[in-house]
């Protein structure tokens, strides 16, 4: 795949990650070595990663996600997008590999303001761990459910208090393949230039 098809083609894959496929550690460490490259704040390097492959671990985790799932989403109602995110938290202990990547946050409290430097350390490196991952032919998706709950999480996996979490991205092989672009807004709606305008109709 070029880079375009990557980045085209690169998509939150819920109901399609094979839950029973073994997933090579290697080519996850991979994945985590090229999202490295990413920018981040200052270069100060401040994300960190855990990978979770131990069964019983997912398990638990997937425990704690099912349970922040139900009680963000109980009355969503049960369109498409709702089934394949509640089919996802219904198996995120089954999924062969999870990985959260995390900032490192001086005391262990955010800054008040804004955040956006701090956050700049570690999502665009979570996001090109994906493109990776799509790359080397897994699929993945992108989850903050669990932060809902996010002590629970970091009470299971032994983090410090000053290690925050910024996402939860199960990784796995995908059924079937056919990943293609997904539908968005015209450009003309969200591209302004210059100045703020509302888009012409």
């Amino acid at each position: 795949m070029d880079a375009a098809e990557v980045l085209t083609t690169t998509r939150t894959v819920r109901r399609r990650l094979d839950l029973n496929r073994p997933v090579d550690i290697d080519v996850v460490r991979d994945c985590v070595r090229v999202a490295q490259q990413a920018p981040n704040g200052g270069d100060r390097e401040a994300s960190a990663w855990i990978v979770i492959t131990d069964p019983v671990l997912r398990e638990k985790v997937g425990v704690v996600y099912r349970a922040a799932f139900t009680a963000r989403h109980r009355d969503a109602g049960d369109g498409r997008l709702v089934r394949s995110a509640r089919h996802l938290a219904e198996n995120m202990g089954r999924v062969p590999v999870l990985v959260l990547p995390c900032v490192r946050v001086p005391g262990g409290r955010f800054p008040a303001g804004s955040q956006a430097s701090l956050w700049g350390s570690v999502l665009p490196a979570a996001w090109s761990y994906m493109l990776a991952a799509r790359a080397a032919g897994l699929a993945a998706a992108w989850t903050t459910v669990h932060l809902d709950a996010e002590d629970e999480v970091a009470a299971i996996l032994g983090l410090p208090a000053d290690v925050r979490q910024g996402a939860l991205i199960p990784t796995a092989h995908p059924i079937g393949d056919g990943f293609r672009p997904a539908r968005r807004r015209p450009l003309g709606d969200v591209l302004h230039l210059n100045q703020w305008t509302e888009a012409q109709p």
